[in-house]
């Protein structure tokens, strides 16, 4: 079991133009009062191997920056960010896994993915929808057989009942391969699929709620 902490804080930058300064002044704004309004992200996180954990909160409530600096902690052969992977314009999808893949079992890891519908499978990746965008990035990730898969904004770009359906089946892969997903997102419909082992709460300042599933 690892323990991943974050603490981070993050000021307002100003850019001292003479509308900014305008601006402060107008509203009795000084740099002090910028400094007292930082804002703290903080947590611990204990992962183990096949672990869910999924960030949420309001947005703007540091959700992507706990993301960040967990991600940041995990040295680079261990992890995979899915919006690091990139949408090729010159090839079909099927064609975007490593080539000692069967052609069965790239169809295998697109179908976990949520992406089984053959105009998609022989289309090029930056011409899907953004919703199927999203789950190429997904089975692009999940053949990279990677020990944590970093995921922000998890599945915005879908309908609730396919969020839902790529939720269980995460759920499902985590626990067989023993891969880790830390995961940020808004919405909550999903909660009973994807049946997080640690869900962290962030609020608008301060340390997150840590809760890790009996």
């Amino acid at each position: 079991m690892n323990e991943l902490t974050v603490d981070k804080r993050i000021e307002i930058p100003v850019v001292a133009s003479k509308a900014v300064t305008a601006v402060m002044r107008m509203f009795g704004v000084t740099t002090d009062r910028l400094k007292e309004t930082a804002v703290t992200h903080s947590c611990k996180v204990k992962i183990r191997p096949g672990d869910i954990i999924y960030i949420t909160g309001p947005s703007g409530s540091g959700k992507s920056v706990i993301l960040r600096e967990l991600e940041r902690q995990i040295p680079d052969c261990e992890r995979i960010n899915l919006d690091q992977i990139p949408l090729h314009t010159d090839k079909a999808v099927i064609d975007c896994f490593d080539d000692k893949l069967t052609c069965l079992q790239r169809l295998k890891i697109l179908s976990t993915a949520g992406l089984s519908d053959v105009f998609c499978t022989i289309n090029r990746p930056s011409r899907l929808s953004e919703g199927e965008k999203y789950r190429f990035r997904l089975a692009v990730a999940l053949a990279a057989k990677k020990n944590i898969i970093f995921a922000d904004e998890f599945c915005s770009s879908l309908d609730s009942v396919t969020a839902s359906v790529i939720s269980y089946r995460i759920r499902k892969y985590a626990k067989k391969h023993k891969v880790t997903f830390i995961l940020a997102g808004v919405r909550n419909d999903m909660l009973a699929d994807l049946a997080a082992d640690v869900v962290v709460n962030k609020e608008f300042n301060g340390a997150a709620k840590v809760v890790y599933r009996l």
